[in-house]
Formats: C-alpha cells, structure tokens, sequence
C-alpha cells in the first residue's frame, strides 16, 4: 500500500488516466471496425469514407501517446491497402 502522499496521489492519477487512455482506445478500435465492416460489405466509398474518418483517430492516439507510432502506420497502411483492393 501506497504511504508518502506522492505515491498515493500517483495512484489516484493512474486510475484517470487509464479510464481517459481506455476511452481513447475503444474510440480508435470502433472507427477501425468501420472501415473493416465496409471492406467486407465492399462498399468502396463508404470504405474510403470510414478510412478517411480512422486515419485523423489513429495521428490522435498517436500524439496522446495512447499507441505508438509505429502500431498506427502499420494499422493505417493495412487499412488502406485493403481499400484500395476493393
């Protein structure tokens, strides 16, 4: 258990922190799931909508420091590859 008073505010600062980073991360996998749900409908432009909609969410979680830099350009690459395909 937590005794000097930094140590217990870190904690109370962790517990925010996760509940803010895990919004942040449910919003970029739900605009994700958009654009994977047109793929697989095949609807091109609904496709190319939904890309255009999880690309800005993904440079977010990025600048938030909620993913990596990396984990984006893969996840955005994949993406659009896969539209481009339709």
């Amino acid at each position: 258990m937590a005794n000097t008073p930094q140590a217990k505010k870190r904690i109370r600062r962790n517990e925010s922190r996760a509940a803010i980073n895990g919004a942040r991360m449910s919003r970029i996998r739900t605009f994700i799931k958009k654009v994977e749900s047109a793929i697989e409908s095949g609807d091109k432009d609904a496709a190319r909508a939904a890309l255009s909609g999880a690309q800005p969410e993904l440079a977010r979680g990025v600048a938030r420091g909620v993913i990596h830099k990396n984990t984006a350009g893969r996840k955005m690459s994949r993406l659009t590859k896969r539209v481009a395909a339709l």
